[in-house]
């Protein structure tokens, strides 16, 4: 499966480069795409392909939690034929942005098209925006990509159908591994720390377990010296072999409370909110994805393949 893999990746070499925030010359008369996050900006750079003129709002590593937009931000939003954003209030200082701007674009939430799961949040239960992190939301994901595409671009049908069909089939080979590779980390050692809770999606889609995290679904929150003790008491009655640090936040933090409770912190941070830089482990969508199963598969005691 891993030499599968492999091939499957290479099919992507060509395309994997990070977000492009550029409007050249050869654009004019192609409609214009704004994605906010960098997971939505290579989704829609990938169905999209050559029909569309696509601009990122963020560069790799940005924490959508906390973006403060600028200047060139409102006008992106303002000359767009189609903004696609996360939704459930993943990036909020852009969808206020957004809002209050007053855009004609046509406007889609996309992680809105999937169910969320309800999070304890500040004593309210409010809903997860980090679906993507099931390769099965992420392919209602690009199906409504490609939807919106559709119906922006009428005449590119084809092509839209054809790079999603492509993503589609990727993302459910990539489902099937993770569960493959999941199952080899000892039942008992299935169990995941990590900074902020970005990844409920995963643990329930592949069997895993959320011990605890630093801080809530927002990474806002400033976690007290209270919170990290407790989390370092956790971790040391469940027994849980590693703990994650993630790419878009400070580890500081997190290293503390593997320090406390005695216990290593992973090699490899995960990618969370944002996919990595070009060139890195998890430049595009499906890369990121294959990336933290590694690097969670590694850390916990299980045999990639």
């Amino acid at each position: 499966m891993w030499s599968a893999l492999g091939i499957l990746l290479a099919l992507w070499m060509s395309g994997c480069t990070a977000p492009s925030s550029n409007i050249s010359a050869e654009s004019e008369g192609k409609p214009l795409v704004v994605s906010t996050s960098t997971i939505i900006a290579d989704m829609a750079e990938k169905i999209g392909g050559d029909e569309i003129e696509h601009q990122g709002i963020m560069e790799p590593g940005a924490d959508p939690h906390i973006y403060e937009p600028v200047p060139a931000d409102s006008v992106a939003f303002e000359e767009a034929d189609l903004i696609v954003y996360n939704g459930y209030n993943l990036e909020p200082a852009l969808i206020k942005l957004m809002n209050a701007a007053g855009v004609k674009a046509q406007k889609l939430a996309v992680a809105e098209k999937v169910t969320a799961l309800q999070n304890p949040e500040q004593g309210e239960l409010v809903p997860d925006p980090h679906v993507w992190g099931d390769a099965e939301n992420g392919i209602v994901m690009v199906n409504a990509i490609r939807d919106a595409l559709v119906e922006l671009s009428p005449e590119d049908k084809e092509v839209f159908m054809e790079n999603a069909a492509r993503l589609v089939e990727e993302l459910q080979q990539v489902d099937i591994w993770i569960n493959k590779q999941i199952a080899t980390i000892p039942e008992s050692q299935r169990r995941l720390v990590t900074t902020h809770d970005a990844f409920e999606y995963y643990v329930k889609a592949y069997g895993l377990e959320m011990t605890g995290t630093l801080i809530g679904m927002t990474t806002e929150e400033q976690p007290s010296a209270q919170t990290v003790k407790n989390l370092a008491e956790e971790i040391k009655k469940t027994g849980v072999p590693a703990i994650f640090a993630e790419t878009t936040i400070n580890p500081k933090l997190i290293t503390t409370v593997a320090e406390e409770a005695g216990v290593k912190l992973a090699a490899r941070e995960l990618y969370s909110d944002s996919i990595g830089a070009p060139g890195s482990e998890g430049d595009s969508y499906v890369k990121m994805l294959i990336s933290n199963t590694q690097a969670i598969v590694e850390a916990l005691g299980g045999a990639n393949y």
